[in-house]
């Protein structure tokens, strides 16, 4: 069974980006993931530009600002918390100006998961979001009703069908009761994987088709993540082990046609050692689908391209080549790799 929504060879980005200037960033994405280019997040441009900030900016009804632990639940919006619904609004201006020739059929958009969110905000009494049962499902609730707003703001402006990448970082750290309290002396009680996948399933269903969720730590809930309804996932393959539990997850996941955004670019050029071939780059998910199980020639549908993990940290010309190197690879896909051997 395949539920592939994007063409063969498809080939896409994390979502951040080096540097300061939302146009040259939009440009070089949608110039270089023509199949599905995607909003880039520039955090270089410091706060509100970051992660939990700009995840932030959508919320509906609810209010931070910026202490020096980190975000906090206030009554009014904060200066940072306006400066990140007005950087938002600047890369929306700019990736609606870089695609207006191009005119691609997909645009994706990322932004933190409800969980992550949860563990990197703070309540007014200075522990986390994540700590409060019914404060956690409150902020589910607007970060979906703030999603959908803009989703259907940037499915208007580009004229584009719009995918969300759900970026849970935490989530295995959220699951294992591993994130610090205020004191550090304690942690955060472990949540239960059912209320974790119920939380997250809640928010993917008010999104449209396919929700992509994306977690580059290491142990990955995978299982939980297709059961909570996602329809794509987005993984570092350096993350996801060789274990049979890992394989089982990967193997089951593709079996119910749900493609993985498979990190196969490093997303820093390591100067110390020759750039990597496109045999050596691919040869990781050859290897892949051969321990699952699954013929290399379905590997242009189950697999997008993309760089190991987000560029914000990569020099200007390794995101612009990582990039060019993640499509490259999705090309190289459509053709059966058979001579990119596994044992060689």
């Amino acid at each position: 069974m395949s539920t592939s929504y994007w063409a063969p060879g498809t080939a896409t980005g994390i979502g951040s980006m080096p540097g300061t200037d939302p146009l040259e960033a939009a440009r070089t994405v949608a110039g270089e993931l023509p199949g599905l280019p995607h909003l880039p997040e520039l955090p270089g441009r410091g706060v509100g530009a970051d992660m939990i900030g700009r995840a932030a900016a959508l919320l509906v009804d609810l209010a931070t600002e910026l202490v020096p632990s980190g975000y906090r639940v206030t009554a009014r919006a904060g200066r940072e918390h306006r400066r990140g619904v007005d950087l938002l609004r600047t890369d929306l201006d700019a990736l609606e100006e870089a695609l207006d020739t191009t005119r691609p059929e997909w645009v994706k958009l990322q932004v933190a998961g409800p969980w992550t969110l949860c563990a990197g905000v703070e309540l007014r009494n200075g522990h986390r979001v994540l700590s409060d049962r019914g404060a956690r499902r409150e902020f589910a609730d607007s970060l979906a009703e703030g999603l959908v707003a803009h989703v259907d703001e940037v499915a208007r402006r580009t004229g584009a069908r719009v995918t969300v990448q759900l970026d849970e970082p935490s989530l295995p750290s959220v699951l294992a009761g591993a994130l610090p309290t205020p004191s550090g002396f304690g942690t955060v009680a472990a949540v239960e994987e059912q209320e974790a996948e119920q939380v997250l399933r809640g928010v993917i269903e008010r999104l449209p088709e396919p929700v992509i969720v994306h977690c580059c730590a290491p142990k990955a809930p995978i299982a939980l993540l297709r059961n909570a309804g996602a329809r794509a996932l987005a993984l570092d393959l350096r993350m996801i082990g060789t274990h049979t539990a890992a394989l089982d997850a990967i193997g089951e996941t593709w079996d119910a046609g749900i493609p993985v955004l498979l990190g196969l670019v490093p997303s820093r050029r390591n100067t110390d050692e020759p750039e990597r071939t496109l045999r050596e780059l691919g040869r990781p998910a050859v290897e892949l689908a051969d321990r699952v199980g699954f013929a290399r020639e379905r590997l242009a549908e189950l697999v997008l391209p993309t760089p190991s993990c987000g560029l914000a940290g990569a020099t200007p010309e390794w995101a612009r080549r990582a990039m060019a190197l993640s499509r490259d690879l999705g090309k190289a896909f459509v053709e059966p790799p058979a001579s990119w051997s596994a044992q060689d």
